[in-house]
């Protein structure tokens, strides 16, 4: 009986671990302005959800960083608009835009950010969206943002 119940509970730990939520995603950045996904999909059970930005190209941030920046879609290209005025310095993201929900620093070669998202404010029926807040890489880095 006593064996019975110790292999129970182990399964149900393994099984558990087996099958719990992935709450974070690694996104490799190139010098050829892109993205290496073009969709991110959040697990609604996940409280808090990083995204690990990686720079693979050999460039320097000033001549092509790139950032991730988590907003809904309709707000994306005004973001990205409106962050050309602030510079490098501040991520080409005005300071305290209330529309971006979480963002990395810009990076270059070799360079890692990340940032984290609390899934709680993410509302299920809402279309969100990714993308780079350098200077013109919108068009090329972009992708949405789903819960499943």
């Amino acid at each position: 009986m006593i064996r019975k119940i110790v292999a129970a509970s182990l399964l149900t730990l393994v099984s558990g671990h087996l099958f719990a939520a992935e709450c974070s995603v690694d996104v490799d950045s190139t010098d050829q302005m892109s993205f290496d996904t073009k969709a991110i999909e959040i697990d609604k059970s996940c409280k808090e959800f990083t995204v690990n930005l990686r720079h693979s190209g050999s460039l320097p941030k000033n001549v092509m960083g790139h950032n991730l920046v988590i907003s809904k879609e309709a707000d994306m290209s005004s973001i990205a608009t409106d962050g050309l005025s602030v510079g490098i310095d501040k991520d080409y993201l005005k300071e305290g835009d209330a529309r971006v929900l979480a963002h990395t620093k810009v990076i270059g070669a070799g360079e890692t950010d990340s940032l984290k998202i609390d899934v709680s404010k993410l509302d299920p029926a809402e279309k969100y969206g990714f993308f780079c807040s350098f200077p013109g890489h919108i068009s090329m880095m972009k992708g949405t943002v789903t819960l499943k």
